[in-house]
């Protein structure tokens, strides 16, 4: 009766982390470019141009907020619009990857 008991609470403790880490967040940074990364932590021309040429080279799009680097999963298109600008984005975080819902330019 214990174990299950104990196997009951740490179901639900699991599943309450896994909520938790799927909940929708806001963050400002900087789109830039998987090859580059965080070299482009502030909004420039330079990063324009640079970021959309490793784009058109094949590099995939990232957002750079505060000191993390995110891969970027869902409005792709959207983010490599706004390629080196500084940017808000909202979307769910696990690990690394930010899912875009949406994503407007500050």
């Amino acid at each position: 009766m214990r174990v299950k008991a104990l196997s009951i609470a740490g179901f639900l403790a699991l599943s309450i982390a896994g909520i938790s880490a799927q909940s929708t967040t806001t963050m400002d940074g900087v789109v830039s470019d998987q090859h580059c990364g965080a070299k482009h932590n502030a909004a420039s021309d330079e990063a324009t141009k640079c970021v959309e040429g490793c784009m058109k080279n094949g590099a995939d799009p990232v957002l750079v907020s505060g000191d993390k680097v995110y891969k970027i999963r869902g409005e792709v298109d959207a983010v490599k619009a706004l390629a080196g600008k500084e940017v808000t984005i909202t979307g769910t975080v696990d690990g690394d990857t930010i899912t875009v819902t949406s994503i407007t330019k500050k």
